[in-house]
């Protein structure tokens, strides 16, 4: 299929140089939950709220920085919770991993409506709707200025999507990973219990492993920590939170070295 019109990455300059993009970052990966696509609504997607999520994707992409964007499939079906209900732990994570695809194909199409070229690529093959995830093919995606959106995880069961995240991360030499959740950042607590939880600005991969904080699985910090990306956790639910991050405003949490 032809290739549509495309937004470019950044403004050319004379000699065949690229203008840096306007955000503190060059390229960014973004780790949506499934459960931030089903705004108040107990299953499913709700489409407003999608849309509402594009518009702030595509301000970001307008500002030249590459976009990639891994997504959940917990609004659909977690594996884990699935096997808790009588089905075998991998055939759920298949489920789970085919449910992020779902998502991921109602961000393609939100994101296109507004003029942001995209890619779908699958960690596992379903190429009528996707194509396979393959790096080289991803970074060159990135580098033309489209959002390139992975689904179905790493696709292997009993592999958190936040795993994936962090192994794409680490695949396409992200700047930062930034996870989008229901919080504003990291607290000593959960806040929506302990009253008295502190919000942590800053702290290190280790300080999280040693705390137990969880805020992404134990394998995706390491994962991090080895490489050296740092990791973004902020509240999507505060509009333009993710371009203020993008921009290098203290918003949230960052976990690094």
């Amino acid at each position: 299929m032809p290739d549509g019109p495309e937004i470019a990455a950044a403004p050319n300059l004379p000699g065949g140089l690229t203008a840096p993009p306007a955000g503190a970052y060059r390229r960014v990966l973004l780790k949506l939950s499934g459960e931030a696509l089903m705004g108040s609504q107990p299953f499913g997607i709700d489409e407003p709220v999608v849309a509402a999520i594009a518009d702030e994707l595509r301000e970001v992409h307008l500002l030249g920085v590459q976009l990639a964007i891994v997504v959940g499939g917990g609004n659909i079906i977690r594996g884990l919770a699935a096997s808790h209900r009588g089905i075998d732990r991998v055939t759920g994570d298949y489920m789970g991993m085919l449910a992020t695809v779902i998502n991921a194909l109602a961000i393609q199409d939100a994101l296109e409506k507004r003029g942001v070229q995209t890619r779908v690529q699958t960690a596992i093959d379903i190429r009528e709707v996707a194509e396979p995830f393959i790096r080289r093919r991803a970074l060159r995606h990135l580098e033309k200025g489209r959002a390139v959106i992975f689904a179905a995880g790493t696709g292997n069961p009993y592999f958190t999507t936040d795993s994936a995240a962090a192994l794409r991360a680490n695949e396409i030499h992200a700047d930062i990973l930034l996870k989008a959740t229901k919080v504003d950042g990291v607290y000593t607590a959960d806040p929506r219990q302990d009253p008295d939880a502190i919000l942590l600005p800053e702290l290190t991969y280790q300080q999280v492993l040693e705390r137990d904080l969880k805020i992404m699985d134990t394998a995706a910090i390491s994962l991090c920590r080895d490489n050296g990306i740092p990791i973004g956790i902020f509240n999507l639910g505060t509009s333009g939170n993710i371009r203020r991050v993008v921009c290098g405003e203290r918003v949230g949490s960052v976990v690094r070295r």
